[in-house]
């Protein structure tokens, strides 16, 4: 099996330790109790060499949505208009074998276009509910930065509690349910600031940076032999991950091992962030038990039952960057989130 690519370029590899022993029946020993589907982890694994068919690089954004499918998350895609982000929330959908809705976020968008609403049937002469985009599987909130907070808001119950309250009445999302949020830089005109609030609400952000010289030339040898990115057929993608897999998945990622000892290791981690002299947020414990669930999503792709110290450093820079707010101080020396985290990171004890 191969390892997963990692979610930061500096983010140790994955997959050091042995893999488990296979056992005669297809499955490998995880847990007392539990078994884990070695074909379903190798469908998991292989979804982001399918993304990349229509992606080139940005290999931490693919990971990041890997295990935020895993573990039933959602994520916040941040780049500079042109990298490629709507272009691999689409490939992720065709690598999927479920429903996908698009909605450009602009200033005059109203909650209920997110939602739905109560209409007036002239049939009935009553008022119905008309769904909203947010009912599908796979929601491309695009430039979500780009509508007043009051708009953005609309997703919280859906991401949260994934339901939707309409006029009293809730109601039920499809299962599975990924919000995949894109947003442009926060120095950019015409953007908005995410509240606190929101941003807790996704386990992952992925930064999607301006590409390598080399991988750049990729992008335009492709695009010269005729690469067209609105035709995903032509690229060769296809579903290798239904739902059920993913069901499969998903539980068996939740059943991965997480000793005491790590356990307390992330706690002791998102702890430093609250004593952090250069922030004035800290992660909460909601950051916490999101690192935990990164941590086990990561272990299982990298094919192990349990939890290591390395995989809460693999995962906590995607996980726990959007959850912490720096200083004024902090901000006007350019100091960087991911710097201090680092630091954190480093001053908490490992345990053995």
């Amino acid at each position: 099996m191969t390892d997963p690519v990692p979610p930061r370029p500096d983010a140790p590899a994955p997959g050091s330790d042995p893999a488990p022993e296979q056992a005669p029946s297809g499955t490998e020993q995880a847990s007392p109790g539990s078994a884990v589907d070695v074909d379903t982890r190798g469908q998991l694994q292989g979804l982001a060499a399918e993304i990349h068919k229509g992606v080139v690089g940005q290999d931490a954004a693919v990971t990041s949505l890997v295990v935020a499918l895993l573990c039933r998350g959602h994520v916040l895609l941040e780049g500079v208009p042109g990298v490629a982000k709507t272009l691999l929330v689409r490939s992720l959908a065709e690598s999927l074998d479920v429903r996908m809705r698009r909605v450009q976020f602009t200033p005059d968008m109203m909650p209920g276009d997110i939602t739905g609403s109560l209409v007036y049937d002239n049939t009935t002469s009553d008022l119905v509910f008309r769904e909203g985009p947010v009912f599908t599987n796979l929601l491309l909130a695009d430039e979500i930065n780009r509508t007043p907070p009051k708009t953005q808001s609309a997703l919280l119950e859906a991401m949260e509690e994934r339901q939707v309250t309409v006029d009293g009445a809730s109601r039920p999302l499809p299962d599975p349910f990924l919000v995949v949020a894109t947003q442009n830089p926060i120095e950019f005109d015409g953007t908005y600031t995410l509240p606190e609030a929101q941003l807790d609400r996704f386990l992952l952000k992925a930064v999607m940076p301006l590409p390598e010289r080399e991988i750049e030339v990729d992008v335009l040898r492709r695009h010269a032999d005729g690469f067209d990115t609105t035709d995903l057929a032509a690229m060769g993608l296809r579903a290798v991950v239904d739902v059920s897999s993913l069901h499969r998945a998903q539980e068996d990622v939740a059943r991965v091992a997480a000793e005491d000892p790590v356990v307390q290791y992330i706690v002791d981690v998102c702890r430093a962030t609250r004593r952090s002299p250069s922030f004035t947020l800290g992660v909460s414990p909601r950051g916490a038990i999101a690192l935990l669930r990164t941590s086990r999503a990561w272990a299982y792709l990298s094919g192990r039952d349990f939890i290591t110290p390395d995989d809460v450093k693999a995962m906590a820079p995607a996980t726990l960057s959007h959850r912490v707010r720096l200083t004024t101080e902090a901000e006007l020396e350019g100091t960087q989130v991911e710097a201090v985290l680092a630091a954190t990171l480093a001053s908490v004890p490992v345990p053995r």
